[in-house]
């Protein structure tokens, strides 16, 4: 069983403005931003003209988990769970499939848009609804993102966002946290380490000075601050996004900061561990939001 990549086109396109700020979306790509802009500045990288490739965009949700889950399967309730899987990520089931289908326009105004998607069947045994809020203002881009379990019975759930924001030469990141999980050659979490043993950003750290890294940090304080010439990226996301998974391959355009409910492959995770994966009663539902503003 396979995922496939919904199509766009230029007609699927919504814009939004607000002061400086101007962002392109595509919500039958996965419910995507295309681009986040201002004053000219791009603030996430821009995705080109024809993307159709969601990996090529500039941000997108992960619903109704976040980042790698071993070899797509794990036992719940005391029955074993088989997910589909993308050929390029294989053995291993990712980001859940909220990003891999076509969002629908619930509600448009003036600066904000809501999404809305139904989930579940084949990609996931628990039934789900979700809802995405990308709204601009004077103050930058907020995205609220939230989903509710639609099954009769308890259901594991995990939210994220997938940013990828601009990266010039010069930039710096800046984020605390107090540990940072270690993976293993099949780059699956192995154990908590200090965040030097990977790349400790509490200073400010230059980020083509880094090495490789696509881990993800624990003890997050939900702030993360992207600094160059041309001012201060600063990202804020709610306290129920504990760990942030950073992804910053050498030699790219980019850098992403992705604010997550819980760390890759939870559901692994030994009993006597917080890996934050929650479990849904029937009917409960689970949000996040994230803030993205500039300051000189």
């Amino acid at each position: 069983m396979t995922l496939e990549t919904p199509q766009t086109s230029p007609d699927d396109v919504v814009r939004l403005t607000a002061g400086d700020w101007s962002a392109t979306l595509a919500p039958g790509l996965g419910g995507t931003i295309l681009s986040l802009e201002k004053a000219g500045r791009a603030i996430f990288r821009p995705s080109p003209e024809d993307a159709s490739d969601i990996l090529d965009t500039a941000c997108f949700p992960l619903v109704p988990y976040a980042n790698r889950i071993a070899d797509g399967r794990f036992t719940f309730g005391g029955r074993e769970i088989m997910l589909p899987v993308l050929p390029r990520f294989a053995p291993h089931a990712l980001h859940g499939d909220g990003w891999l289908r076509a969002w629908s326009v619930e509600q448009g105004g003036d600066g904000s848009v809501t999404l809305g998607l139904k989930g579940g069947g084949d990609h996931w045994p628990w039934p789900w609804t979700a809802t995405q809020t990308i709204t601009l203002s004077e103050q930058g881009l907020r995205i609220d993102l939230s989903m509710t379990n639609d099954a009769t019975e308890p259901a594991p759930a995990g939210l994220g966002l997938h940013p990828y924001f601009h990266r010039s030469a010069d930039m710096a990141l800046r984020l605390a946290s107090s540990g940072v999980w270690l993976t293993d050659a099949r780059e699956i979490p192995s154990r908590l380490a200090p965040p030097g043993d990977i790349a400790d950003w509490t200073s400010g750290l230059t980020v083509s000075q880094a090495p490789f890294v696509d881990h993800a940090y624990a003890g997050w304080d939900g702030r993360a601050v992207l600094c160059d010439a041309s001012g201060d990226i600063v990202m804020t996301a709610s306290d129920t996004c504990r760990w942030t998974q950073v992804y910053a391959p050498p030699g790219e355009h980019f850098v992403c900061v992705e604010p997550v409910t819980h760390r890759p492959d939870a559901v692994h995770a030994p009993v006597d561990e917080d890996p934050g994966l929650v479990v849904l009663r029937p009917g409960e539902a689970l949000s996040i939001w994230m803030t993205v503003g500039t300051h000189r």
